[in-house]
């Protein structure tokens, strides 16, 4: 049998003739005489289990796959396993050698958030890992995702109000040269809602969808959300009471506010007592 090879296969995708495919390339070693390679293309169907989509019998050092929406489609982990053979005798092969797993399809950056209740802007990256295809001379190259949120209520139990606001709600994903596993990328910022409550720490989710995309590819799909855990923070009090007395956040600070509070005579004749009836806070 032939030692192993070193082939190192490795998954990029690519556009041909218009259409998303994967590449399988692998370094061919100088041998006499020159070898076949067999190129096995399977996908992740559940966790662990691996299902096969592609065989190819080829003296090249590729080979392709189209994404065509049915047996390959987006959201697959995509795997390529090569075995090098002689051509003059196929009992002498190397050890199959395969590729890294390929995520075709959306990705977020971060895939998880940790967020307060503090104001401050977080950056979430949405990027594809397949190139976006031009589906005809009047159609732009890009996908528009319709971003929403969801709380998903304190500790995931119930439904609630907002807990995040992000600083769209379409994005597009602009086809740009394949690098670094991204061919287009876009960016939001996510911010969690200041409530002024302590209601401990809720978890939202955020969803994108595809939208105004005919062909089969795109319609289908649906990106896995993200998962934001807003952590609530200690909410300060202030007050106005009577005849009036304000006390401020922490009883005793200055700065550049105004309060205007309106009193009536609830007492009655008995006793001189105002009560709150109108506040305005500047």
């Amino acid at each position: 049998k032939l030692t192993s090879l070193a082939l190192q296969p490795a998954i990029t995708p690519e556009l041909v003739h218009g259409r998303v495919h994967l590449k399988c390339s692998y370094s061919r070693p100088s041998a006499k005489p020159p070898l076949q390679y067999l190129v096995v293309w399977s996908r992740l169907s559940t966790p662990g289990k691996k299902e096969q989509i592609q065989r190819d019998t080829t003296p090249q050092s590729f080979s392709y796959v189209e994404m065509n929406g049915r047996n390959l489609g987006l959201g697959d982990t995509v795997f390529c396993t090569v075995t090098a053979f002689s051509r003059d005798a196929s009992e002498q092969q190397s050890l199959p050698e395969e590729s890294k797993g390929f995520y075709a399809g959306i990705k977020f950056l971060p895939e998880t958030l940790q967020i307060a209740e503090d104001g401050k802007e977080h950056v979430l990256t949405i990027l594809s890992t397949v190139p976006i295809a031009c589906p005809g001379q009047d159609d732009p190259c890009k996908i528009t995702l319709q971003l929403s949120t969801e709380d998903l209520g304190k500790n995931s139990q119930l439904p609630g109000p907002p807990n995040i606001a992000l600083s769209a709600c379409q994005v597009d994903l602009l086809r740009a040269p394949c690098a670094e596993s991204s061919c287009a990328a876009a960016a939001v910022t996510v911010t969690a809602v200041t409530d002024f409550a302590q209601d401990g720490n809720h978890v939202s989710r955020i969803r994108a969808e595809p939208v105004g995309r005919r062909d089969l590819l795109w319609r289908a799909y649906t990106p896995k959300d993200v998962k934001v855990t807003v952590r609530d923070l200690p909410t300060g009090n202030c007050y106005s009471f009577t005849d009036p007395h304000i006390i401020t956040f922490d009883g005793c600070t200055s700065r550049a506010f105004e309060v205007h509070v309106r009193q009536w005579d609830c007492g009655g004749h008995r006793s001189a007592t105002a009560c709150n009836c109108g506040v305005a806070a500047r």
